[in-house]
């Protein structure tokens, strides 16, 4: 059964109306849409579109996380070229004095 709202849902803007290059706003992550059609839907709908919104958030959240994780790693491997596994300079490597005893 579905509660009763005695308030109307908020909108969500944060007042930082950009949009970016797949349309949704930079602020508050909602499309075209769903910001211009806003006081035409039912709080159900809203409710819904919040959630959405909360989506694109983590995976935009996410995205920026793992490109932080690639950067890192990067960095490394420039600092460190023992840690650059790359096919072409495991030929220049010479264990030919190597032994274990």
């Amino acid at each position: 059964m579905e509660q009763l709202s005695f308030l109307s849902v908020p909108s969500p803007c944060i007042g930082v109306c950009q949009t970016d290059a797949r349309g949704y706003c930079a602020g508050c992550l909602r499309n075209r849409d769903e910001r211009f059609n806003w006081l035409h839907f039912s709080d159900a709908q809203k409710h819904n579109i919040i959630r959405l919104c909360l989506q694109r958030k983590r995976r935009r959240q996410y995205a920026k996380y793992k490109a932080q994780q690639i950067a890192i790693k990067e960095q490394q491997a420039e600092v460190n070229t023992q840690l650059d596994f790359e096919e072409e300079k495991e030929d220049k490597l010479d264990f030919g004095d190597f032994s274990l005893d």
